[in-house]
Protein backbone atom coordinates (compact mmCIF):
# COMPACT_ATOMS: atom_id res chain seq x y z
CA UNK A 1 0.00 0.00 0.00
CA UNK A 2 1.15 3.47 -1.30
CA UNK A 3 1.11 6.72 0.74
CA UNK A 4 -1.97 8.05 -1.05
CA UNK A 5 -3.58 4.94 -0.37
CA UNK A 6 -2.68 4.62 3.58
CA UNK A 7 -4.26 8.59 3.51
CA UNK A 8 -7.33 7.28 1.91
CA UNK A 9 -7.74 4.44 4.39
CA UNK A 10 -7.74 6.62 7.47
CA UNK A 11 -9.65 9.64 6.08
CA UNK A 12 -12.11 6.94 5.14
CA UNK A 13 -12.20 5.33 8.35
CA UNK A 14 -12.03 8.85 11.03
CA UNK A 15 -15.58 9.21 8.78
CA UNK A 16 -17.05 6.18 9.40
CA UNK A 17 -16.06 6.29 13.04
CA UNK A 18 -17.77 9.65 13.39
CA UNK A 19 -20.53 9.01 11.36
CA UNK A 20 -20.82 5.63 13.43
CA UNK A 21 -21.52 8.09 16.29
CA UNK A 22 -23.83 10.50 14.73
CA UNK A 23 -21.28 12.74 15.08
CA UNK A 24 -20.88 16.15 13.15
CA UNK A 25 -17.05 17.20 12.48
CA UNK A 26 -17.69 19.88 14.75
CA UNK A 27 -18.25 17.52 17.38
CA UNK A 28 -15.11 15.11 16.81
CA UNK A 29 -13.53 18.80 15.84
CA UNK A 30 -14.20 19.82 19.19
CA UNK A 31 -13.61 16.44 21.49
CA UNK A 32 -10.20 15.85 19.67
CA UNK A 33 -8.91 19.99 19.84
CA UNK A 34 -8.84 20.25 16.67
CA UNK A 35 -10.38 22.72 14.17
CA UNK A 36 -13.33 22.22 11.80
CA UNK A 37 -11.06 22.73 8.61
CA UNK A 38 -8.47 20.92 9.12
CA UNK A 39 -11.04 17.69 10.19
CA UNK A 40 -12.14 18.30 7.08
CA UNK A 41 -8.81 18.27 5.38
CA UNK A 42 -7.92 14.83 6.84
CA UNK A 43 -11.46 13.29 6.01
CA UNK A 44 -10.90 14.38 2.55
CA UNK A 45 -7.23 13.11 2.52
CA UNK A 46 -5.81 16.09 1.65
CA UNK A 47 -3.86 16.51 4.97
CA UNK A 48 -1.89 14.35 6.76
CA UNK A 49 -1.98 14.49 10.21
CA UNK A 50 0.87 14.60 13.13
CA UNK A 51 1.17 11.80 15.51
CA UNK A 52 0.28 13.70 18.80
CA UNK A 53 -3.12 14.40 16.09
CA UNK A 54 -3.90 10.81 15.24
CA UNK A 55 -3.39 10.09 18.87
CA UNK A 56 -5.88 12.96 19.88
CA UNK A 57 -8.43 11.44 16.91
CA UNK A 58 -8.25 8.19 18.39
CA UNK A 59 -9.05 8.94 22.10
CA UNK A 60 -12.20 11.13 20.90
CA UNK A 61 -13.39 8.30 19.15
CA UNK A 62 -12.45 6.13 21.39
CA UNK A 63 -10.45 3.75 19.06
CA UNK A 64 -6.91 2.40 19.61
CA UNK A 65 -4.87 4.29 16.83
CA UNK A 66 -3.90 1.35 14.58
CA UNK A 67 -7.58 1.23 13.87
CA UNK A 68 -7.98 3.72 12.13
CA UNK A 69 -5.65 2.53 9.61
CA UNK A 70 -7.95 -0.56 9.41
CA UNK A 71 -8.87 -1.65 5.64
CA UNK A 72 -11.10 -4.55 6.80
CA UNK A 73 -15.05 -4.02 8.84
CA UNK A 74 -15.00 -0.56 10.76
CA UNK A 75 -17.42 -1.78 13.11
CA UNK A 76 -16.52 -3.06 16.34
CA UNK A 77 -18.52 -4.34 18.93
CA UNK A 78 -18.74 -1.10 20.61
CA UNK A 79 -19.89 0.40 17.60
CA UNK A 80 -21.97 -2.94 16.69
CA UNK A 81 -23.66 -2.17 20.18
CA UNK A 82 -24.28 1.38 19.86
CA UNK A 83 -25.92 0.62 16.55
CA UNK A 84 -27.99 -2.27 18.43
CA UNK A 85 -29.62 0.21 20.98
CA UNK A 86 -30.09 2.92 18.43
CA UNK A 87 -32.46 0.34 16.50
CA UNK A 88 -34.21 -0.80 19.83
CA UNK A 89 -34.72 2.76 20.60
CA UNK A 90 -36.48 3.22 17.27
CA UNK A 91 -38.72 0.18 17.23
CA UNK A 92 -39.65 1.05 20.95
CA UNK A 93 -40.82 4.99 20.01
CA UNK A 94 -42.36 3.02 16.67
CA UNK A 95 -44.39 0.72 18.84
CA UNK A 96 -45.04 3.68 21.43
CA UNK A 97 -46.59 6.06 18.16
CA UNK A 98 -48.58 3.05 16.21
CA UNK A 99 -50.12 1.94 20.29
CA UNK A 100 -51.55 6.28 20.34
CA UNK A 101 -52.77 6.21 17.18
CA UNK A 102 -54.43 3.48 17.71
CA UNK A 103 -55.85 4.34 21.03
CA UNK A 104 -56.97 7.54 19.77
CA UNK A 105 -58.66 6.63 16.83
CA UNK A 106 -60.20 2.90 17.67
CA UNK A 107 -60.23 2.17 21.58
Amino acid sequence: MNGPEIRAVLAKNIKSFRIHRNWSQADLAEKADISIPFLSDIERGNKWPYPDTLSKLAMALNVDVYELFREENLLTNENRDYTARIVNEILIAQKEAAEAIYKQYLG
